[in-house]
């Protein structure tokens, strides 16, 4: 008797402790849930030098000198009619406002993302009703001639994310709109330096075409002497046709610099986002200069400064998260779901608690099985894609020391060229006026006075080039180093 008691004791405490199974179901997939079939993402190797190949010594990142990819635009320019285009181009341009759409998109993509681990809830409610036939051969086992039933539930389904399927979308939607904000700083800084590029281009043909209006005042003045010279019997008529042929030649190059005037000023609205008009300016391309008081900073700071390198490394990413996804459709997939509600066959019956109660809690697994030539394929699809984004990647990073080391080199090399074409030109504006003195005296032909004014004219057209390159250089180089977007 005792012993017969102890086993009834001990069965009892068993069936307390013991854990149903759809309970454990859950557990074990939160354990497998760490699983992964791809590793995790590192940065790829690089290989960025210590130091810009054009810079003139190591920077060492003094912290009293400003880095030039973190000093906003307003600080780098100082023109204030720039300044006007720029924010301008920046609340209009379209490209700028379509970067802004992706980024809105890229945001409810992730949203919708974060939403895939939760389970699935449906609420459903149905009433139905069927009658006999007379003549059937399936009568109700009531021996009803009609029978109704009632319906109300609330079915849940959960998918266990042991291979980090929606894990890996989650992260790939992050990468995604990760990858759409930096596009946007992107957009952000080349058209800052587009702007810039264009605004120096315009005040660069305003210098143009005041060289070349002074040189035909010169050259009307020396066609009016020739004329004079030819009347007395000092000069031929070959001399004047030839001083014509340069008045002419010069009035052309007028009417083609307007034209240009015209389209860089159109060009310059359109990156507005305007209507083309006229663009306002009161600067002269002689009074701008950009102090080169800024840091360059290392090759290493691109990686976290540029836009477009870090959206290279986000779409990297993504094609990561994306390569996982894949790997775990080659995996089964396990779901719980459960379902609650009431269920009567007479409407008076349907909420009548607890007897109209039920419920049910059931496991599923689901392994592919002639889909999985497919998915292995499309799992191997997803590596190339990712192996092209890091090529694409290192790519991008080459590209962008490249770009700092030649806007280096050019600013170097411009400023050497720009000291020696302003002593050319001090010289040559002086031997115009020594050739027409020596014309006027007498002892020197309308050739020598022809070349002078030539020779006068390209020298200052070429020096108005030179200031605008150099002006270039230091633009593309605050935009290689990432900055415009802060």
């Amino acid at each position: 008797m005792v012993q017969s008691n102890n086993k009834e004791r001990t069965l009892e405490m068993k069936n307390r402790t013991r854990v149903p199974g759809v309970v454990l179901i859950p557990m074990f997939f939160l354990m497998l849930s760490a699983c992964s079939t791809v590793g995790k993402y590192t940065q790829p190797e690089t290989g960025l030098p210590g130091t810009y190949r054009g810079s003139v010594t190591a920077d060492s990142g003094v912290a009293a000198v400003p880095f030039a990819g973190t000093v906003p635009y307003r600080t780098f320019f100082a023109d204030k009619s720039l300044l006007g285009l720029i924010d301008a181009a920046l609340e209009n341009n379209h490209d700028l406002q379509v970067a802004i759409k992706n980024i809105e998109y890229a945001s409810l993509g992730l949203k919708q993302a974060k939403l895939g681990n939760l389970p699935g809830l449906n609420l459903q409610g149905s009433v139905s009703g069927a009658t006999t036939s007379d003549f059937g051969s399936t009568p109700f086992s009531s021996g009803k001639e009609s029978v109704e039933e009632y319906s109300a539930s609330l079915s849940l389904s959960w998918e266990a994310d042991i291979w980090g399927k929606i894990r890996n979308t989650r992260k790939a939607a992050l990468a995604e709109y990760l990858r759409s904000v930096e596009a946007e700083k992107a957009v952000h800084t080349r058209l800052i330096a587009d702007v810039a590029r264009g605004y120096y281009n315009l005040l660069l043909l305003d210098v143009q075409l005041d060289i070349t209006r002074r040189n035909r005042a010169l050259a009307d003045t020396t066609l009016s002497m020739m004329r004079l010279q030819y009347d007395a019997g000092y000069v031929t008529s070959l001399a004047v046709e030839q001083q014509e042929a340069v008045k002419l030649g010069i009035e052309a190059g007028i009417a083609g610099i307007e034209q240009g005037i015209a389209v860089q000023e159109n060009a310059l609205s359109v990156l507005c986002g305007r209507m083309p008009d006229e663009i306002v300016r009161t600067a002269r391309l002689t009074d701008l200069s950009i102090e080169n008081t800024f840091s360059t900073g290392i090759p290493a700071q691109l990686l976290s400064n540029r836009p477009d390198v870090k959206s290279a490394e986000m779409a990297l990413m993504k094609a990561h998260a994306e390569s996982g996804v894949a790997g775990s459709r080659l995996y089964p997939s396990f779901t719980i779901s459960a379902e609650a509600g009431s269920n009567a066959l007479t409407s008076s019956d349907w909420f009548t608690f607890p007897g109209s109660l039920f419920s049910f809690v059931h496991g599923a697994v689901l392994q592919p099985l002639f889909q999985q030539g497919k998915l292995r394929t499309a799992y191997k699809q997803s590596g190339v894609v990712r192996d092209r984004e890091e090529i694409l990647f290192r790519q991008a990073v080459l590209n962008a020391v490249r770009e700092v080391s030649d806007a280096l080199v050019a600013i170097q090399k411009l400023d050497i060229q720009e000291k020696a074409l302003e002593k050319q030109e001090r010289v040559l504006t002086q031997s115009v006026e020594h050739a027409n003195l020596l014309f006027n005296s007498g002892m020197a032909d309308y050739l020598e006075v022809i070349t002078a004014q030539k020779n006068a004219l390209d020298s200052g057209i070429s020096l108005a080039d030179i200031r605008r390159q150099r002006l270039d250089a230091q633009t593309e180089l605050y935009r290689a180093l990432g900055g415009g977007w802060r």
